[in-house]
């Protein structure tokens, strides 16, 4: 199983409804709308990375509302 944040930037007055949007997404396991550079921060995972590209690509970047992604494997060192 992969793991990842995906950072998300969104347009001015979307984060709330972007993370409320994604949470319902299959393979989300926790989306939040925080403070900072990004608006949006995702906790995801995926049988494989090519998985975890087709969601964040074909998923993710499809909500309304979002300018940016930044998607960040989990590794275990």
């Amino acid at each position: 199983m992969v793991h990842a944040y995906i950072l998300i930037q969104t347009e001015v007055g979307k984060a709330a409804a972007v993370a409320r949007a994604i949470t319902d997404l299959d393979g989300v396991t926790t989306a939040e709308d925080v403070t900072g550079p990004y608006d949006v921060i995702v906790r995801a995972e995926a049988h494989s990375v090519d998985e975890l590209g087709k969601l964040v690509v074909a998923k993710v970047q499809a909500v309304d509302g979002i300018t940016r992604t930044l998607t960040c494997p989990v590794v275990n060192l």
